[in-house]
């Protein structure tokens, strides 16, 4: 047994590159799904090709982050600049691939999460995109979530999976849909703004089949913790920057009433996808530490007894 663990030790830089070099290659593979899914393209046929030029990549040229690195950024055929996100993509899925294993090590809970970080990056650079969820990931991942925790049920502790009873993931299914949906629609008919959306509402429910009801509360809290930081910033950038320049009406052109059935977009508004995937993923990694840390802090009391567990 001490030569095994001793053997397993020796591997873990081994084992810690794949997770790296798989990251990047479904890295890779997110960014097709980003750009091809909004628009009703395959992702399968035709080949990874310049948008520009349209002529069909090499292999050497479509090797994760090394080949945008060689290639300065530009296409070989057309010299069309290509955009950062590609490389950003890969490198980020590489590392929260090696994060997930870092945390789990060699347990079915590190290919489980492996794949909900890869949905996550899809649901947020496409959110980012167009503002949209794809209904490609959302879809499957939350009866995919259910059926972990069903597997979770007889695997155990061992398993290293956070959910281990399927009626907790299905209530957190629920609990998922339904906070962002009641949200959604008190904002929209009482206060008459655009609200969460129901890609929001998909997103949570996914992310509750894998954290339980509990750790959807976690993650909402979490992302709504983590938009308020951020929308600050975007609001102190856009009164620095000053207020943008609108076409006026031509004369004697009025401005109609929003109707109770119309919703008028004011202000700057950033997709709350991203928020839930980050607090999601976080929440998966770190949910029972950082319910102590929070309960630390109310209680004032660091020895309090551990009040969660998933």
């Amino acid at each position: 047994m001490l030569y095994l663990i001793r053997a397993a030790d020796a591997l873990q830089p081994l084992f810690m590159t794949t997770a790296f070099a798989l990251g990047a290659v479904l890295g890779s593979f997110a960014n097709v799904c980003v750009a091809r899914w909004p628009v009703g393209q395959s992702i399968v046929k035709p080949g990874s090709r310049c948008p520009k030029c349209m002529h069909p990549l090499a292999w050497y040229d479509n090797i994760p982050i090394v080949g945008w690195v060689f290639l300065r950024g530009k296409c070989r055929y057309c010299s069309t600049s290509i955009h950062w996100q590609y490389p950003l993509v890969e490198l980020l899925t590489a590392l929260l691939f090696l994060l997930v294993y870092w945390k789990f090590g060699f347990t079915i809970a590190s290919p489980v999460y492996m794949m909900l970080a890869f949905a996550l990056v899809v649901c947020t650079f496409q959110d980012f995109a167009d503002w949209t969820i794809p209904d490609e990931i959302t879809y499957p991942g939350i009866p995919a979530g259910l059926a972990v925790a069903v597997a979770g049920m007889f695997l155990g502790e061992a398993s290293g999976l956070r959910v281990l009873n399927p009626i907790d993931a299905g209530a957190g299914i629920l609990l998922g849909g339904a906070i962002p949906f009641v949200i959604d629609r008190v904002t929209v008919v009482l206060l008459k703004k655009p609200g969460m959306g129901f890609g929001d509402v998909k997103l949570l429910a996914m992310i509750g089949g894998f954290v339980g009801w509990q750790g959807v509360l976690g993650t909402f809290f979490l992302a709504c913790l983590l938009g308020s930081f951020i929308g600050v910033g975007v609001i102190a950038y856009f009164r620095f920057k000053g207020p943008s320049e609108k076409p006026e009406a031509a004369a004697g052109e009025k401005k109609e009433a929003a109707s109770d059935d119309e919703i008028e977009l004011e202000g700057h508004y950033l997709p709350f996808g991203p928020y839930l995937a980050l607090a999601g993923f976080l929440f998966v990694l770190y949910g029972p530490e950082l319910v102590q840390l929070y309960v630390d802090f109310v209680t004032l009391d660091s020895g309090s007894g551990t009040l969660y567990s998933i």
